[in-house]
């Protein structure tokens, strides 16, 4: 199977290769006036070679998912991230969690959308498949480059085959490391298909927007899971490094975090594109400088340039990485400047008070947000270039800059579904905002009412209210008037209402989740903490709770061993429950324990324990949070997977009475 899976990786580089330069010379010659059956035939072995290079990449994926549940230490791969303690979970897991294994899982899912992307629209966009079968092909012909010559997961362990392997970085054994690097991946993969049809429309010579329409729902969909990815780390961080956060601006957070951005401003300007022929060279930008980041983010991610908890080690794939993503940014561009001309506007922002406008303020502040993020992600390595000294960027630049901007931000997404198309009234102004901002004020009261005094904590529970009073107004005027029209109930025309425009009100609750993600950022400055050291029946309090420590355990496990403390904790003297927070020191890796924190939550907070000393006496000592609104973080995550759901859920196409189907063909 290693020998299978090697071969499966060589022979996907060649197909992928001949379909590249296939796929080139067929939209060539469609430019060129060549012979039309040799034109079909080139394009159409271009799309067999992007369906034969995905299961050839199946092959060696299974073959490489093998070794690792078979722990077959031969392959120095298997033996470098797994061993025989390991749980076959966690064996899936250890698959992408070194270079080589995630190198292979990014050109199988590139293969996967590649061959999903031509599939699906084969009978749509023919004038610019080849084009995009192309650039698809050549993203996956440079990772298969790298597999095959740089980083191969086949390659053998050298000398005898040792009986157990190095075993798994402990901080990697958490049930969401499963999920957080595929759906990372997912997210990254998924965008090169509208980043493919994008630079194929500009190739071609359309100005129209036909390739949005078809590649929509892969927009939404890898935006929505590259969310969900940057979650999934965030929740990794607050539960398994034990400081008690959940983002410290990371550069490798900030990696996934700029393109997220960039893809949210591309997702909301291309619907100004289909309705108003507007902000075409905006998207186009949009679309090239996500992907952009995607390979900028790999880059720093694997070349070593930047320390970062979450990097892998220093290695030769950095170059590799920088000039395929330098080449990728000046083609994209160069692609733009040439096609300028059909990429001017077609109609004209009527008023600053208009919708376009709040479209247009929109993508200059994701852009804005996006460009401070990358420039304090990559200022520590300019300032080292220039002076010599690595200047370190901390979470008090990221802050200071991007907490206003998002406030803004906050602000467009209350007030921006309420503005009219081209040339709204002072009278629709007034009365489309009074109850938004009768909201917002009732916002306000609560949060000083609460105790709040924090002013940025204040102004996000203030434009959560007007966010959420502006949808309430847009579904109670869209049901008014169903109901108007039809009859029946107020309830049962909203609920109508939203099946009827899923893609409108799914965009409306994704909004209301990412209030509540917002809120449960917005608790950050109110967080308080306490450190101690205590012995067996002392106690520690932090705000209006008491924690008791009652006692200490050594648990020993086959692949580790665990030091567990016991709290009881009381809340304004009101028992809650008990906190069982570890210490874990796992098999070959006795220099690397990790934290294991508890946490008891509630609708308002978390009261979050890490145990950070210890001593055979018993005595303890712990870092104790209360973590203001942290809850709402996570379901907010739910609600916006809800309102994505609900927003790319297919329409039932009726028939006409003739019997032939309606729709878009």
């Amino acid at each position: 199977m290693n020998a299978m899976g090697d071969a499966a990786l060589l022979v996907a580089f060649f197909v992928s290769l001949y379909g590249t330069g296939a796929a080139l010379v067929g939209a060539l010659a469609g430019h060129g006036g060549g012979a039309l059956a040799g034109r079909r035939n080139l394009i159409k072995s271009s799309r067999f070679a992007v369906y034969l290079t995905f299961g050839l990449l199946t092959i060696a994926s299974a073959a490489l998912l093998k070794a690792f549940l078979a722990r077959d230490f031969s392959l120095l791969y298997v033996f470098e991230y797994s061993n025989r303690s390991l749980s076959d979970a966690y064996a899936v897991t250890a698959f992408w969690a070194g270079q080589e294994g995630s190198l292979l899982l990014w050109a199988w899912l590139l293969a996967l959308c590649a061959a999903l992307a031509l599939f699906l629209h084969r009978d749509k966009l023919r004038d610019l498949m080849p084009w995009a079968t192309f650039i698809l092909l050549l993203n996956t012909s440079f990772f298969l480059l790298l597999l095959n010559f740089v980083s191969n997961p086949f390659a053998l362990f050298p000398g005898q085959i040792p009986p157990d392997g190095y075993g798994l970085n402990p901080l990697l054994q958490n049930p969401g490391m499963v999920i957080h690097p595929p759906t990372l991946f997912i997210g990254y993969v998924g965008l090169t298909v509208p980043y493919a049809f994008a630079l194929a429309s500009l190739l071609v010579g359309r100005s129209d927007s036909d390739w949005i329409k078809h590649t929509r729902i892969w927009t939404v969909v890898s935006w929505f899971f590259l969310g969900v990815g940057i979650l999934l780390g965030a929740e990794w961080a607050y539960v398994e490094l034990g400081w008690g956060g959940y983002w410290a601006w990371d550069p490798v957070e900030n990696a996934s975090l700029m393109p997220w951005l960039t893809a949210t401003a591309f997702m909301h300007s291309i619907m100004i594109q289909q309705r108003r022929g507007m902000f075409k060279i905006w998207n186009m930008g949009l679309i090239i400088f996500t992907y952009f980041l995607i390979i900028f983010g790999t880059f720093i991610t694997r070349s070593g340039l930047i320390s970062s908890v979450h990097a892998f080690g220093k290695s030769s794939l950095g170059t590799f990485f920088l000039v395929f993503m330098i080449v990728t940014l000046v083609l994209g561009l160069m692609a733009v400047w040439w096609r300028r001309k059909l990429l001017v506007t077609e109609n004209s922002l009527d008023s600053l008070l208009s919708r376009e406008s709040a479209f247009l303020l929109t993508n200059l502040i994701f852009s804005a947000m996006a460009f401070s993020v990358f420039w304090g992600t990559i200022f520590p390595v300019l300032s080292e270039i220039t002076k010599g000294v690595k200047i370190t960027v901390g979470p008090g630049f990221y802050n200071r800059v991007n907490v206003p901007i998002a406030l803004v931000l906050m602000l467009l997404m209350g007030v921006g579904p309420l503005l009219a198309w081209r040339r709204p009234t002072g009278a629709r102004i007034v009365r489309v905002f009074t109850l938004p901002a009768v909201f917002g004020v009732m916002g306000a009261v609560a949060a000083f009412a609460s105790g709040i005094r924090n002013v940025s904590t204040i102004l996000v529970m203030t434009f959560s209210a007007l966010i959420l009073g502006s949808v309430l107004v847009e579904l109670y005027r869209g049901a008014w008037a169903h109901s108007g029209a039809k009859g029946g109930p107020l309830p049962l025309a909203a609920f109508k209402v939203i099946l009827g425009n899923r893609r409108r009100y799914g965009g409306y609750i994704v909004h209301l989740g990412m209030v509540l993600i917002f809120m449960g950022l917005a608790g950050a400055p109110l967080t308080r903490e306490v450190t101690g050291t205590i012995i067996p029946n002392e106690s520690i309090s932090v705000g209006d709770y008491t924690l008791k420590y009652m006692n200490m355990r050594w648990v020993p496990t086959k692949d580790r061993l665990a030091v567990t403390t016991r709290l009881k904790a009381f809340h304004k003297g009101q028992a809650l429950g008990y906190l069982v927070p570890e210490r874990r020191f796992y098999e070959n890796r006795e220099d690397q324990p990790t934290s294991e924190v508890s946490i008891l939550s509630n609708w308002k907070e978390d009261l979050y324990v890490a145990l950070t000393g210890y001593n055979r006496d018993g005595r303890a000592s712990f870092r104790i949070l209360i973590n203001p609104f942290v809850p709402w973080l996570w379901v907010g995550g739910y609600v916006v997977g809800f309102g994505v759901l609900l927003a790319v859920w297919p329409h039932r196409r009726r028939a006409h009475p003739s019997g032939a189907q309606g729709g878009q063909p």
